[in-house]
């Protein structure tokens, strides 16, 4: 009875943190299919009284780590191992990962001071919007030369902010930049729009354009800065092959 109404205090004390603010957060940002490290204030020799535990307004509280022990009857349980500094790694990152994370250790019995991680995800998916095809969010999909095509870059954050105070308030961007870095909302022949989900958890960026011949091997880059720094990115490059045109992603990750 003890550790579940510790479990619901510890609830209490994150749902105020998400409802004033997330200043007090570890920022991490990462691409779907990456790996991640989420690291802890470790005050012990050993991480035998560190208990992860995660929580978002989608699937409530969950602990993920108990007592250094990795609780096996999660969803994600084989993705995830407790390194030897107590930080959590979580392989092949998807977006149901995106949320709140807390560290909480104890020390001689007292607990020691929590680690608040906010974990950010960003995924692109492809639409060839003028086929008969629909969404794909694989690493490749085929469309004849010619046609529109539509590519989402989304970025999953558990806050309580829209995506416009997220940008002002902790100078997160996102951008769809040519393979020289430069902004494509300077070319007239590419459509990016921005919008969000009605729960706000979803920053979404479209970048629409028209296939020309001369897109073979072009590559279009959506990346992500953090107070001008950038955080990842995805890149697509544009593949012909005979009649067909075949999109290839790959993952950018650049280290913080």
């Amino acid at each position: 009875m003890a550790d579940k109404c510790d479990l619901c205090l510890l609830g209490l004390i994150i749902l105020s943190s998400l409802l004033t603010g997330t200043s007090g957060y570890d920022h991490v940002f990462i691409s779907s299919g990456e790996n991640v490290s989420l690291s802890c204030n470790k005050t012990l020799s050993d991480c035998k009284s560190t208990t992860w535990v995660y929580i978002d307004r989608r699937s409530g509280i969950v602990e993920l780590i108990t007592g250094g022990i990795k609780n096996n009857d999660t969803e994600r349980h084989e993705r995830l191992s407790l390194e030897s500094d107590c930080s959590l790694n979580i392989k092949n990152v998807t977006v149901e990962d995106y949320g709140s994370y807390i560290c909480r250790q104890y020390v001689n019995g007292e607990q020691g001071p929590d680690a608040y991680v906010l974990l950010h995800v960003l995924h692109v998916s492809v639409s060839p919007s003028s086929s008969s095809s629909s969404s794909s969010s694989s690493s490749q999909t085929e469309i004849s030369p010619g046609r529109s095509v539509t590519l989402s870059c989304q970025l999953y954050s558990d806050t309580v902010f829209s995506c416009d105070d997220l940008v002002h308030s902790e100078g997160v961007e996102l951008l769809w930049v040519n393979q020289a870095g430069v902004d494509l909302k300077t070319d007239s022949r590419y459509q990016i729009l921005s919008s969000s989900s009605s729960d706000q958890d979803l920053c979404i960026l479209t970048l629409t354009t028209t296939l020309l011949n001369e897109d073979d091997n072009r590559e279009w880059r959506c990346q992500l800065t953090h107070r001008n720094q950038l955080k990842t990115s995805v890149r697509y490059t544009v593949k012909y092959s005979g009649e067909k045109t075949l999109f290839s992603d790959r993952f950018v990750k650049t280290s913080t």
